[in-house]
C-alpha cells in the first residue's frame, strides 16, 4: 500500500506565495516588455547600437553606455529598456517574502533549526541583493 505524501503548512504557505509572486512577476515582465517593444518609453540604449554592444564584455558595455552598476537602474525606470528590471528584481525578492512568511509557522511549531536556517537565508539574500557581499565583476 502506497503512503500518501502530505505537504506541511509551511510548504503550502511557501508554495502559494511563490505561485502568486511568480504570476505577478511574469505579468510585470510582459507589461514592461510591451512598453519597451511598442516604444511607449524611449530606451536608454538605442536599439540600433545593440548589435555592436552585445559583443562587448560587461565592463566595456557599461563604460560605453555610461551605465553604472548596482541599484542605479532604479533611477532609470523612465527608460523602456530599464523598466523590465523592476519585474526581474520583484521575482528575485519573492523568495525572501516566502522565507519570511514561513518563519512564524516554524517558530510556532518549535522547529527552531529550520526557522534559523530560513532567517539566515533571508539575511544572505538581502545582503547579496544590497551589494554588500561583492563578488564577480561588479
Amino acid at each position: 500500500m502506497e503512503k500518501k505524501v502530505v505537504a506541511t503548512e509551511e510548504q503550502l504557505r511557501y508554495a502559494v506565495l511563490l505561485s502568486y509572486g511568480m504570476k505577478i512577476g511574469m505579468l510585470m515582465l510582459l507589461i514592461s516588455f510591451a512598453v519597451y517593444a511598442l516604444g511607449i518609453l524611449p530606451p536608454f540604449v538605442p536599439v540600433d547600437d545593440l548589435p555592436k554592444l552585445w559583443s562587448m564584455s560587461v565592463h566595456d558595455y557599461l563604460h560605453e553606455t555610461g551605465i553604472h552598476p548596482g541599484w542605479t537602474w532604479l533611477t532609470m525606470l523612465n527608460k523602456g529598456d530599464f523598466l523590465n528590471f523592476l519585474g526581474v528584481a520583484f521575482l528575485g525578492g519573492v523568495t525572501i517574502v516566502c522565507f519570511l512568511a514561513i518563519i512564524p509557522i516554524l517558530m510556532r511549531k518549535k522547529d527552531y533549526v529550520y526557522a534559523l536556517i530560513a532567517a539566515l537565508e533571508v539575511t544572505v539574500l538581502i545582503l547579496a541583493a544590497s551589494g554588500i557581499l561583492k563578488s564577480g565583476g561588479h
